[in-house]
C-alpha cells in the first residue's frame, strides 16, 4: 500500500449537451475560427476507434471512468470543463452553458464525493457574471476553483476588464487553472500549416504567451494572493526563468514597450510564488524533477489529462520518481489538498 492517494488534477469531462453545441457552431459556422475547427472538428467528425474512445470516456461521470481511476490507482479526479470550454459561445449562451455544465458536474461529485472534485466553468465573455458563478460554484456548489481554457475568441485575461474573476478566486482563496486552447486566430497559421496547433506544440506556446501577458500585466501585483495553475509542467515556462528575468529588466531599463513596466518584483518571482504546475501529459522523469528543482517541491502537482492521454502505464513513472515518500507525498496529494482546499 503507498503512503498516499494520487489525486490527478487536470481531469477533463464535458457534458453532451456542450458537445452538441459544438457541433452546431460547426455546421452553421457561425463561429468561423480555424483553431476551434481544427480541435472540435477533429474531436466530433473522426471517426477513428481512439477518437470515439476519448469521446466516450469525455461525457463519463461514472462506471467507465471510475474503473479507469481504479484500474491505474487514481484516487480522486479534479473534473474541469474539457477545451474550448464555453469561451467559444456569445455571452448569453457561455453564462447558461457554464451554469448546466456545473450543475452536470456537481451532480456526480454528490454522488462519488469521495472520487470527484471540480473546478466551476465560467464566461470571461460577461466578467461579472463570470465572477458570480465562479461564487456559485464555490459557495453553493462546493466547487475548488475555476477553469478558463486560455483565450476567449481571440482575448486574454490581462485585459482588466476580466479582473473581476481574479477579484473573485483571491476574494474565495481558490485556484484559477489556465488551460491550453488551440492559439488565436491571430496566430495560428503558422502552427496549422505544419498540424502544430494542438497539444503537441501549440497548446504550449499558447497558454505560456497568456500567463506572461498575465504577469507583464502586473496582475499578481493587484492580486497578490492570487493563485494560478497551469499545466504540462508549465507550459515551457520553467526552462525560461532566467532569460525572462534577464530581457524583462532590459526592456524597463530601455523603456523599450509603453506596455512593459517595472514590477513589484522578478516575474519569475511570480512563476514561483504564485502559480503552480502540474503533470498533464508529461510523464517524463527530467522534466519532473527539473520543475520541482527550480519552482519547488510544494509547487508541482500530479495529473494524468485523462481522458486525451489516458495510458495507464504513465502512472508508474511518476511512482519510480527518485524522489523520498514525503516529497512524493506531495506531488501526489498534498500539494493537490492545499491549492484546491480538498
Amino acid at each position: 500500500m503507498t503512503a498516499y492517494q494520487r489525486i490527478a488534477t487536470e481531469e477533463a469531462f464535458a457534458p453532451p449537451e456542450i458537445l452538441d453545441h459544438y457541433r452546431t457552431l460547426l455546421q452553421d459556422g457561425s463561429y468561423d475560427d480555424p483553431g476551434f475547427r481544427s480541435l472540435c472538428g477533429f474531436y466530433l467528425g473522426n471517426p477513428s476507434p481512439r477518437i470515439t474512445d476519448v469521446i466516450a470516456r469525455m461525457t463519463d461521470l461514472g462506471d467507465l471512468r471510475l474503473k479507469d481511476m481504479d484500474d491505474t490507482g487514481i484516487a480522486r479526479q479534479i473534473l474541469s470543463l474539457t477545451s474550448p470550454g464555453v469561451q467559444v459561445f456569445d455571452a448569453p449562451l457561455a453564462m447558461a452553458l457554464a451554469r448546466s455544465s456545473n450543475d452536470f458536474m456537481v451532480a456526480a461529485i454528490r454522488k462519488y464525493p469521495d472520487r470527484f472534485s471540480g473546478l466551476a466553468a465560467i464566461a470571461p465573455q460577461d466578467p461579472a457574471a463570470a465572477a458570480q458563478e465562479l461564487e456559485r460554484g464555490v459557495r453553493s456548489l462546493g466547487l475548488k476553483g475555476a477553469i478558463v481554457n486560455s483565450h476567449t475568441r481571440g482575448e486574454y485575461l490581462d485585459d482588466q476588464k476580466f479582473w473581476p474573476i481574479f477579484e473573485a478566486a483571491e476574494a474565495l482563496d481558490v485556484p484559477v487553472y489556465l488551460h491550453p486552447n488551440t492559439p488565436s486566430r491571430a496566430m495560428i497559421a503558422p502552427f496549422i500549416e505544419r498540424g502544430l496547433d494542438g497539444a503537441i506544440f501549440g497548446f504550449a506556446v499558447e497558454t505560456g504567451l497568456h500567463v506572461l501577458r498575465l504577469i507583464l500585466s502586473g496582475v499578481f501585483d493587484r492580486f497578490p494572493r492570487l493563485k494560478l495553475v497551469i499545466g504540462h509542467l508549465g507550459e515551457g515556462l520553467p526552462y525560461w526563468l532566467f532569460r525572462i528575468d534577464f530581457m524583462h529588466n532590459r526592456m524597463v531599463a530601455a523603456n523599450r514597450y509603453a506596455s512593459v513596466q517595472k514590477l513589484q518584483r522578478k516575474p519569475s518571482d511570480y512563476i514561483r510564488e504564485n502559480i503552480y504546475v502540474t503533470t498533464s501529459g508529461m510523464a517524463w522523469e527530467p522534466p519532473i524533477l527539473y520543475a520541482q528543482s527550480v519552482l519547488g517541491m510544494d509547487r508541482v502537482l500530479y495529473a494524468m489529462d485523462y481522458p486525451y492521454q489516458f495510458v495507464p502505464e504513465e502512472v508508474a513513472v511518476t511512482d519510480n520518481l527518485p524522489i523520498n515518500d514525503n516529497d512524493k507525498k506531495k506531488l501526489y496529494q498534498s500539494n493537490a489538498e492545499k491549492v484546491f482546499n480538498l
